[in-house]
């Protein structure tokens, strides 16, 4: 089933609306995307040095290279997929702001930024470890070819198959450090990709309107909310299990993630049949959000008490 879309003319630029070309670009590369990935890519990082006993001062560079590395080849693959899906996004109430829905920046300016920072990224992962800049690479080509320019039109995997990209940034920091890739370090990145579908889930309910106008065969929007909802209760109970993967960082960090994973559980089994699906959807939204952020600080935070 081809759910790919003719190309539409892009609307004439609003002359009310003001923003600065710096806040276009923060735009483009999908900043908020880039600070979570952040986040979890300095966790892969400081877990590493950790569990391999270095000190985080004596590898002050490395950070360096990894975290700017990751964050540029994050930022570039969001650009490119702006550029990509410049021919759906009009067709998107939430996508309206886009700097490649507004005119206000060229779609070559927005491919050749994707490719600048994708190219600079790598070449600043490689200078870390060839091994975070091939885990980088595995991010990119899922991000872009397997998720957005095949699965994204065309099969309601394509949140499935997307998650791969997702769940590598942790990857990516704990291979700079050591590129033998623990146990570990597997379980962080199949923490991010079993939370994502949920995640996404959530928010493709809440836009399920906006998927169908623009012909993206989201689970919503194929097989409806029910269907829905009961993939996103048995994706979360698969999280369940993975934190008691790392009791190294403790028993305390064990029962706050247990808590955090059951509380999400509890949360959709309880309030399932109480709410409208587009409420539950919101909430179930927002706590992943939350829960994605305070599960990978408090690994951090646990890793000072063990």
């Amino acid at each position: 089933m081809d759910y790919s879309t003719e190309s539409v003319s892009l609307p004439p630029q609003n002359p009310e609306i003001k923003t600065t070309v710096w806040q276009e670009f923060l735009t483009v590369i999908k900043i908020g995307i880039v600070n979570s990935s952040m986040l979890t890519t300095f966790t892969g990082f400081w877990l590493s040095l950790k569990f391999n006993e270095k000190p985080f001062t004596e590898h002050i560079d490395l950070a360096f290279f990894t975290l700017v590395g990751s964050a540029f080849i994050i930022a570039g693959s969001c650009s490119l997929n702006n550029y990509i899906d410049r021919d759906i996004d009009p067709l998107m109430k939430s996508k309206q702001k886009r700097p490649t829905v507004t005119g206000r920046f060229h779609p070559l300016t927005v491919l050749l930024i994707g490719l600048g920072l994708t190219a600079t990224g790598l070449f600043m992962l490689l200078a870390a470890h060839v091994i975070a800049a091939l885990i980088g690479v595995v991010g990119i080509l899922t991000y872009i070819f397997f998720y957005t320019m095949w699965s994204k039109r065309r099969y309601t995997t394509n949140t499935v198959i997307g998650s791969i990209s997702g769940a590598v940034p942790p990857l990516i920091g704990w291979g700079a450090v050591d590129p033998t890739l623990s146990l570990e370090a597997w379980i962080l990145f199949l923490i991010l990709f079993i939370w994502q579908p949920p995640h996404f889930f959530a928010l493709a309910i809440l836009r399920a309107e906006e998927y169908r106008a623009a012909k993206v065969p989201m689970l919503p929007v194929v097989y409806g909310n029910r269907l829905t909802k009961r993939q996103m209760i048995v994706w979360i109970t698969c999280l369940i299990p993975l934190p008691f993967y790392l009791y190294e960082l403790g028993i305390t960090f064990v029962v706050i993630a247990s808590i955090l994973t059951i509380g999400w559980l509890l949360i959709g089994v309880s309030l399932y049949w109480k709410l409208k699906t587009e409420k539950w959807a919101r909430i179930m939204f927002v706590y992943s959000v939350n829960y994605v952020t305070f599960l990978f600080v408090s690994m951090i935070l646990a890793s000072f008490f063990t």
